[in-house]
């Protein structure tokens, strides 16, 4: 924890279910905060997401954003409505827009097995699920957000992978691991790539080994994205923490949210030097917004959020 021990919250309920899953976080981080000498969180809402796009043309209005600049951290809930999109049809995404607004260039998504939550995976219950998917944020194939390219006959995107925020994201991974493992985890880091068929990979792995030779505490592995989907679903427990390219780390902690009960069981950071965000994974759910079904699972949710951000609140990066 910092030597000062208050935040300013900026909370964003967002679409759907979104407003009903922040109401009882906000309490659940209210009671940490009762309970922790020292601790203060102070609140102030903003809008953001696909309705107040509708109702204004835009979905993240400068008012938010200057919020958010200001604020220690971002608390986001679930943005985006399937029948509300943008002129080329894709969806609402503030929290996409976020990420690039702010360089928050690692995601961080833990994935850990919750006592009496059942999980897909034999053994799991068991042999316990304790890792970290981090996971590029600005790069990536999401780098042609917007940018790409599309004819009548071909369309095209671009992925971008720079030295400069695989530096920065490898360095934060090691970190990470390092203090998992000074807290009896094992602290071993995997480097999930394709480096094997793609010039940009074989450069991020490239970066991954230069780094890993400043961190020769920290035990690493290299894998391919497909046998690591293989073995996340076989054997989960004998990851840590894995870091990956954009496109990869989307794909990957959907599955391993999967592994733990579902999107709705998963929190997330979107961290970088300055600011972070902080929501859950799930969707905003419109089918049962407003018919309280969201409530039996909006606490468990509610308690993995506010461990997620005091955890990543303790992270170099946002210190």
């Amino acid at each position: 924890m910092l030597a000062n021990d208050s935040f300013h919250i900026a909370v964003l309920p967002g679409d759907g279910i979104g407003p009903e899953v922040m109401a009882p976080a906000l309490a659940v981080l209210n009671k940490v905060a009762a309970s922790t000498p020292r601790l203060k969180l102070r609140f102030t809402e903003a809008p953001a997401g696909a309705g107040h796009y509708r109702d204004t043309g835009t979905s993240l209005p400068e008012s938010t954003v200057k919020l958010c600049e200001q604020a220690d951290a971002i608390l986001l809930g679930a943005c985006g409505l399937p029948h509300i999109r943008y002129p080329d049809n894709t969806e609402i995404m503030p929290q996409v827009e976020l990420r690039f607004i702010f360089d928050l260039y690692a995601g961080v998504r833990p994935c850990r097995l919750i006592p009496n939550i059942p999980s897909p995976i034999v053994g799991a219950a068991e042999r316990g699920i304790d890792l970290i998917l981090i996971r590029e944020s600005t790069e990536g194939l999401f780098a042609s957000m917007g940018k790409g390219v599309v004819t009548e006959t071909e369309a095209r995107e671009t992925l971008l992978i720079t030295r400069k925020t695989c530096e920065r994201l490898f360095d934060f991974s090691f970190r990470l691991a390092q203090r998992r493992k000074a807290r009896g985890a094992p602290g071993r880091l995997a480097c999930v790539d394709k480096a094997n068929a793609f010039k940009a990979y074989a450069f991020f792995r490239k970066i991954f080994d230069e780094c890993a030779a400043r961190y020769p505490g920290v035990d690493t592995d290299r894998i391919y994205v497909d046998a690591c989907s293989a073995m996340l679903v076989r054997r989960p427990w004998d990851f840590d923490v894995l870091v990956m390219e954009n496109m990869f780390g989307d794909i990957l902690s959907d599955l391993t949210a999967g592994l733990i009960g579902g999107m709705g069981m998963a929190p997330s950071a979107d961290i970088g030097d300055k600011h972070a965000v902080f929501q859950p994974c799930h969707g905003t759910a419109p089918d049962i917004m407003g018919k309280g079904l969201a409530n039996p699972t909006a606490m468990i949710l509610s308690s993995a959020i506010a461990d997620g951000v005091l955890r990543a609140l303790d992270s170099p990066a946002v210190n």
